[in-house]
């Protein structure tokens, strides 16, 4: 199998309702497409962590994504990897890999994000 034949890997927390609800989507999105990938709830199987190298507690703070070169993305990179591969989305997700962009992006993702871990964490979700 090639590099580009190869499925990423999206590790998500399947325990947050809005984390949840977002990959659901995007998986089905994708799945329509018959585009493949490797679906990962970090909160459900944190053994699957060992490959990112990170602890549960730090991998629910964000998205993380193995792309088909191996590479980790996390965050807004991780939304541009699998939104540049998917049709009907590939448009955003070029668009927020532009240099000004990218960083609009990563600053409000991280800004969610941080917010998102914060409730889910009052909410005794974890």
């Amino acid at each position: 199998m090639s590099e580009a034949q190869k499925p990423v890997k999206v590790y998500y927390n399947g325990a947050c309702p809005v984390c949840n609800a977002s990959i659901s989507n995007q998986r089905a999105r994708m799945e329509a497409c018959g585009l493949r990938a490797e679906w990962f709830d970090i909160h459900a199987n944190p053994q699957v962590l060992k490959e990112l190298g990170l602890g549960q507690e730090e991998a629910r703070k964000k998205l993380h994504v193995i792309d088909a070169t191996g590479s980790i993305r996390v965050g807004a990179d991780a939304f541009a990897t699998l939104w540049r591969q998917t049709p009907g989305q590939g448009l955003l997700g070029h668009v927020i890999a532009l240099p000004v962009f990218r960083v609009l992006a990563r600053a409000g993702y991280n800004l969610f994000a941080a917010a998102l871990y914060r409730w889910n964490k009052a909410k005794g979700r974890w």
